[in-house]
């Protein structure tokens, strides 16, 4: 048997506590399928007298990780401390310049400098696996990189972030409104203290910036994706959509367009018989379109200690094995620059929630517009009208449109807004189809 794999492990979080205990609780299974032993020889944290619930007897212990990442003391270095700047960087560069390979979590260090540090991997013999960077425990880092090579893949989108989908499964099963559903949500631990990253999609755009690299052959451009959060989705939405046939989801999309790649983390509706609609609570869920498998999805945990630990051991059994794969699939030279579609070229249908103002000859100058721009309507519901007494009162029509193109959705709606015919600025939820 090969000598042991000594792992470095920065950072002992959740995670990094997790994989200390699997990578010990499971020394026999993972050696048979390592054809070696795998062991944790050193460790880096913030708080050396902080109790994680597993042993770290016997451990060599590091304050700085990048003088871990350099040690001669470890043959793998495991970085789980999180974020796009140093230390992580700075170690993970250290090490990938040492030749050693590096297994990281980190996606948001990933999706600003993914093709700068595969080229580094590449340029010094070694490799990077991420497969905890993106949807926890489902293996779709591993599907893509591997599985998918015989596939021309067209559109790679799916549900990234457990705290959002939990919040939008809460609105809409108990009719609770935002601002209690996310309350719960960090009550719960589901959602940090400051819930921005989550709920305003840049969680979720990490991710997807590693899925197009990966799907597409193209450098990481996180900088590149158009973003829309969802703190605007009300329960009258919701409550719309299950009546139209869809549900909403905050979905990453990325897709081929004739204009390039384009790149979205939006609320979207779904029919509502479709895999990814009907996945709920904290799951994430990931669907991939291939010219010749067609469209598979996977769903499993997004988060955790457990399930993120599971997918960093299975990075670290393949670098024992010996296999040191490109990091986006194909050599980091040979990624194409990313080209950013147009968003205003994208097509499809489109929900749109207005503010009508209850009078005469309102909703005809509505229909006119969109007919100026050829937007043929699928389906139109009006509410109640809504106002105080004395006031003038709004009806709140929900449109919905056959596919078109998003600059003649936002055309026409400018057009209603300067005409004075709404209480409100328009909101706008794309329709995902198969």
């Amino acid at each position: 048997m090969a000598e042991t794999l000594r792992v470095g492990i920065a950072g002992l979080g959740t995670v990094g506590a997790s994989v200390v205990r699997l990578l010990g609780d499971k020394t026999d299974h993972l050696s048979k399928r390592s054809g070696r032993d795998v062991a944790v020889t050193a460790v880096c944290a913030r708080d050396r007298g902080r109790d994680r619930g597993v042993s770290l007897d016997g451990l060599s212990w590091h304050d700085d990780p990048v003088a871990l990442a350099e040690s001669d003391g470890i043959d793998l270095f495991v970085e789980l401390m999180g974020g796009e700047g140093d230390p992580a960087a700075a170690a993970v560069s250290t090490a990938l310049r040492r030749g050693r390979p590096v297994v990281t979590a980190n996606k948001a260090l990933l999706a600003a400098r993914g093709t700068e540090l595969a080229r580094l991997a590449e340029e010094n013999g070694t490799t990077i696996g991420f497969e905890a960077a993106v949807a926890g425990g489902i293996p779709i880092v591993k599907t893509m990189r591997e599985a998918m090579a015989g596939n021309r893949v067209e559109r790679v989108y799916g549900i990234l972030n457990g705290t959002c989908n939990y919040i939008l499964t809460r609105m809409e099963e108990e009719g609770l409104s935002f601002a209690d559903c996310l309350a719960e949500a960090q009550r719960l631990g589901y959602a940090e203290a400051d819930p921005t990253f989550d709920i305003e999609g840049h969680d979720s755009a990490h991710k997807l910036a590693l899925l197009s690299s990966l799907a597409f052959g193209v450098t990481t451009d996180f900088d590149s994706i158009h973003l829309e959060g969802i703190a605007s989705i009300t329960t009258e939405d919701l409550k719309a959509a299950a009546e139209l046939g869809y549900r909403i989801k905050l979905l990453g999309v990325a897709r081929r367009t004739d204009t390039g790649i384009e790149q979205r983390v939006t609320p979207t509706m779904m029919p509502r018989n479709l895999a990814l609609a009907n996945v709920d609570g904290v799951l994430n869920a990931v669907a991939v379109d291939g010219d010749e498998v067609g469209e598979i999805t996977m769903v499993g945990p997004g988060a955790g200690g457990s399930a993120t630990a599971s997918a960093v051991v299975a990075d670290i059994v393949d670098i024992a094995r010996g296999r040191c794969l490109p990091v986006f699939g194909i050599p980091a030279a040979e990624l194409e620059p990313y080209r950013r579609a147009r968003m205003r070229k994208h097509a499809g249908g489109y929900y749109i929630r207005l503010s009508v103002y209850d009078r005469p000859g309102a909703f005809a100058a509505i229909a006119q517009r969109m007919a100026e721009e050829q937007i043929s309507l699928e389906s139109i519901v009006q509410k109640e009208a809504k106002g105080a007494k004395g006031a003038q009162s709004a009806r709140r029509v929900v449109l919905i449109t056959h596919d078109t193109m998003e600059a003649q959705i936002r055309k026409a709606l400018q057009a209603i807004e300067d005409d004075g015919q709404i209480a409100e600025r328009p909101h706008v939820i794309r329709i995902e189809k198969p």
